[in-house]
Order: structure tokens, then sequence, then C-alpha cells
């Protein structure tokens, strides 16, 4: 191995130790758990290594910059997730590689959604702060937002999706999340997932129950 690798590979088994250690500390299984390298900026030699690594799930939130390393890497077996914020406009591109979109936020991109001929996974992503310009529906428009999403045929709900506000403390907001989870879950019994946790607060996430961790600089080290 080269010493690139060799520091990407140690710097994955860390936080994988740091996943599992998390997780038996709450009595969860780690396995349960599905850690996402977030990759943006980064070549796709790095994916490449990853996925040499063992890593299969590749977190991209920046298109066409996620559609080119697709058609680049498309010799490799990787489940390719769109993570934040998606232009309603870009949805259709973007949906012609994305296997799991985090970031269902409003009705209009249900609706952009709605025609493609393949079934995406994704996550309802929820804003909790009350300031309207972060990313997600507000609590109280979710129950609607995910009634929508169940009923188009192309996308497969798997549950909810947040990012911890900067004011508050992480697991007090996660622990919200999980309540909110257990209300879309009566919407919508088979949408039990939550993604939820950064590099920073993924320890408190994975307490307050989450399954699909975002990592990125931790595991990918600074951003080219």
């Amino acid at each position: 191995m080269s010493g690139a690798i060799d520091s990407l590979g140690a710097r994955l088994r860390s936080v994988q130790e740091k996943i599992a250690d998390a997780a038996t500390a709450v009595n969860r299984d780690p396995s349960e758990i599905t850690l996402i390298v977030v990759t943006k900026f980064h070549p796709s030699s790095l994916i490449r290594d990853l996925a040499a690594l063992g890593v299969r799930d590749i977190g991209e939130n920046r298109h066409p910059e996620a559609g080119n390393k697709f058609d680049e890497l498309s010799d490799l077996d990787l489940t390719w997730h769109f993570i934040g914020q998606l232009q309603t406009k870009k949805a259709r591109q973007v949906a012609r590689y994305a296997d799991v979109i985090h970031g269902i936020d409003r009705v209009g991109l249900v609706d952009a959604l709605s025609p493609i001929e393949r079934r995406i996974d994704c996550f309802v992503q929820v804003n909790l702060t009350s300031d309207p310009g972060r990313g997600g529906v507000q609590p109280l428009e979710m129950p609607q937002l995910i009634e929508r999403v169940i009923e188009t045929p192309s996308l497969n709900l798997r549950g909810l999706m947040a990012v911890a506000p900067l004011d508050e403390e992480p697991r007090s907001a996660f622990a919200r999340l999980r309540e909110l989870s257990e209300l879309a879950t009566t919407i919508a019994p088979g949408a039990t997932d939550i993604s939820a946790g950064m590099t920073g607060d993924f320890v408190d996430a994975i307490a307050e129950g989450a399954t699909h961790l975002r990592i990125g600089t931790a595991i990918t080290g600074n951003r080219p």
C-alpha cells in the first residue's frame, strides 16, 4: 500500500472502531449502522482507494461532480448517496446515478422525481431549527410530505434525515429527531431508518438511534 492509502485505511479503521464502541455503549449492534463516506471535492481516485478498503457507501452533494465520479467509477460496486438540498431542476439528472437521496424536503422535489423509471431509496429531511433558510421540511409539515412520498411509486421511503443545529447540543437535537422518526413510522411503518451524524457528532447520533452516518473529513482528511 502507498503511504496515502495507508493513512486513509488508518483513519477509516479509527472511525469504524469509534462507531462500534458508541453502538455497544447503548446496547446496539454496530452491524445495523451504515457508514457513508462523504467524498465531495475529493478525486475519484480517493473513492477507488476507499473501495479497495471495503467501503461500499459513498456520499456526494454536488451535481455534476457526483455524476462525473459515478461515470468514472462505473466498474465498482458502490451505493451512491446524494446528500442535502437538491434543486428541483437537477432532480432527474441526479436520479440517473443516485441510489439513495438524503434530502427530500418539499413536494415539488417529489413531483420532479415522480416520472423516473427506476426506484430510489430516500429520506425525508427535517429542519430541526426555526430558520426556514435551513434545509429540510418543518416538523408540522412533515406528515403531509411523507404521505406524498409513499404515494410515489419511484420513491422508497427509508426514514428521516437531519443535520444538528449549530446552536444546540447534538444529543438533544437528535433526541427530537428520534421522536419525529417514531411519528413518521405511524404513517409509513417501514420508514424506520434515521440518517444523522457527521464527523463531529456521530456518537450522539448513534445514541439516539441513527442507522446511517454521513462522515467525511474524519476519514478522507481535509478537502483539497
